[in-house]
């Protein structure tokens, strides 16, 4: 069927284009509009001198919108429109069907006739324009209310009466709409009267946001990470990123960057969309990168037990590898590294990391030293510091006294 509810200029007469006597090619319509997706059918009927004296054989009929070098390239070879036009030629009919209209579609289309007669071909110039419209909900927000109006590109020459749908239920036949600024989660559409299964795009407030954050792997302390915000809207949504605790718009981006993520950037972020029917607010997101320390359970003594504890704020919760800054070995996986009896073997420097899935701490080192007391006087006498004669008689006095207390006990 013809979907095109009327031509964009109404004619009182017949277009038709004459040339040489005899010949015509005539065109219902000048001008017409028709929706997108649609079938429009470009009427048309032509004319040619009757011969008695040899009968009249065609060489070609064809619709064309652009030239080449070798002449008018027929709208059935060309690879846009490939399945979709559709020539009635029957006597002296010359109508072209156009189905599943584009925007692209819009142009001036002529046919072209020739004959086996001498100068028999003929080009009806000027041709039909078409104007193939995709209906628009257009809006004027004010404070409490956004008014919807109905848009096509034809409406200015002849504009046709509109439909109202909300959630696809039809509500007024009117222009336009009046709706409530956030008022609900509705959708609103229309279609031109008598054509209602070509409707335009619904619009709609922004759905709930979502956050995501990336990457979505293990973060290391100081790499960037980007959360983004996204929803369903339309039309399309505008974006505004919060701290939870602070009212100032981090950003105005769809997406909020940390070029060096830190333990000072810990805190729930979330994000907001908005567009002119009304806002919504995402869920938090947590930001927390571990932090790391280490304490000892006690004083360390050769063949005394001392128990290293690594500590996290982490949240998500840390899991925990301790190491020794000899080796590369992992020597525990829990928060506690424990050593039973403290021996000289053990001694050296040891940390631990802290990871979650936002990031790694290192924490500093903790030094052990397993060596007892007496094993670090002996180390001392052993290598005397280098002083003067005097220094060292006076050193080498107080020693053998110290030796002559300890061995007096």
């Amino acid at each position: 069927c013809n979907l095109q509810w009327s031509p964009c200029v109404k004619l009182i007469f017949i277009l038709s284009v004459l040339g040489q006597t005899g010949w015509s090619v005539t065109y219902t319509y000048t001008h017409i509009c028709a929706l997108k997706g649609s079938t429009v059918d470009i009427g048309c009927s032509y004319s040619y001198p009757n011969n008695r004296n040899r009968g009249i054989m065609f060489r070609e009929r064809l619709w064309f919108i652009r030239n080449e070098y070798y002449g008018p390239v027929d709208l059935r070879t060309d690879p846009d429109y490939t399945g979709r036009v559709e020539h009635q030629f029957h006597e002296k009919d010359c109508t072209l069907r156009i189905t599943d209209l584009r925007e692209s579609d819009s142009a001036e289309y002529k046919f072209r006739f020739m004959t086996n007669q001498y100068g028999g071909s003929y080009t009806g110039s000027p041709g039909v324009t078409l104007t193939v419209t995709d209906l628009q909900v257009k809006r004027r927000k004010s404070s409490a209310h956004t008014e919807l109006q109905c848009h096509s590109s034809c409406d200015v020459i002849d504009p046709p009466s509109y439909v109202w749908y909300k959630n696809g239920q039809k509500i007024e036949e009117e222009t336009s709409l009046r709706v409530s600024v956030g008022g609900d989660d509705s959708s609103y559409s229309c279609a031109v009267k008598g054509h209602e299964g070509y409707r335009s795009a619904a619009v709609y407030v922004p759905k709930l946001p979502s956050v995501s954050v990336s990457p979505s792997a293990e973060i290391v302390e100081g790499s960037s990470v980007t959360l983004t915000c996204s929803s369903d809207a339309n039309p399309a949504a505008s974006y505004t990123w919060y701290k939870e605790d602070g009212q100032t718009p981090l950003s105005k981006e769809w997406w909020l960057s940390f070029s060096s993520i830190q333990p000072s950037d810990s805190g729930q972020y979330y994000c907001t969309a908005e567009n002119d029917l009304g806002k919504r607010t995402s869920e938090s997101v947590l930001i927390d990168p571990p932090s790391v320390s280490v304490r000892p359970s006690g004083e360390i003594k050769e063949g005394g037990s001392v128990t290293l504890t690594c500590s996290s704020e982490a949240n998500p919760a840390a899991t925990f590898v301790w190491y020794k800054i000899s080796g590369r070995t992992p020597l525990s996986e829990e928060r506690q590294l424990v050593f039973r009896s403290i021996q000289p073997s053990d001694s050296g420097q040891y940390y631990c990391i802290a990871v979650n899935k936002l990031g790694r701490r290192t924490s500093e080192y903790i030094s052990i030293d397993g060596k007892c007391e007496w094993n670090n006087f002996y180390t001392f006498f052993s290598n005397p510091p280098k002083t003067s004669l005097y220094d060292s008689e006076i050193f080498l006095f107080f020693s053998r006294l110290y030796l002559l207390i300890i061995f007096s006990f």
